[in-house]
């Protein structure tokens, strides 16, 4: 039993969920699926990575931002370095997001990525070569939302502390300003 959703708490965005755990899920199965009973690995390799990338794109632009508040994207600048760019809703909205609806989107993220490292642990068994390819495309991308979610996660953790010691230090500051005026 999870003690920090009240009882009764239901998603708060069950379409994006849907969508959230849709395109893994349809990655997953048609790799496994096909994988067993097809054997035409073009179609394998384009319908997979086709999802993946889609899944990608959801998570990224959408189920991040809806889900959990949080949105990152990478920038190569003129000299040509990676910059990461980190967005994140307020304390306050932050503080608001559905629990549920941050345990589905963190838990799936981790269990994709696990999930495609099963399976690409299977393709080394078998000596596949070419299904690694698609295993690793599909692993990249899990691994790269994994990476800019929890990067964004910290800068927003960082951005929160920032924002209560201001916000501690300004009411101090007003405190001790109104004691002197007032003597």
């Amino acid at each position: 039993m999870d003690f920090n959703n009240p009882v009764g708490e239901n998603y708060a965005n069950p379409r994006t969920c849907f969508f959230h755990v849709l395109f893994k899920a349809a990655a997953l199965a048609f790799y496994i699926l096909f994988a067993l009973f097809i054997d035409n690995f073009v179609i394998i390799f384009v319908v997979t990575v086709l999802l993946a990338a889609l899944d990608f794109w959801v998570v990224k632009n959408v189920s991040g931002r809806i889900l959990v508040g949080l949105r990152w994207w990478n920038e190569i600048n003129d000299e040509g370095e990676s910059i990461w760019k980190f967005e994140c809703l307020d304390q306050e909205s932050l503080a608001r997001m559905n629990k549920k609806d941050s345990w589905l989107f963190w838990w799936t993220l981790y269990l994709t990525a696990a999930a495609w490292i099963i399976l690409a642990i299977f393709s080394l068994i078998r000596l596949q070569a070419d299904y690694l390819l698609v295993v690793g495309v599909c692993l990249t991308l899990s691994i790269a939302n994994i990476i800019g979610f929890t990067k964004c996660q910290k800068d927003a953790k960082k951005q929160i502390q920032q924002y209560a010691s201001q916000t501690i230090a300004s009411r101090f500051s007003s405190t001790l300003q109104s004691a002197f005026t007032i003597v």
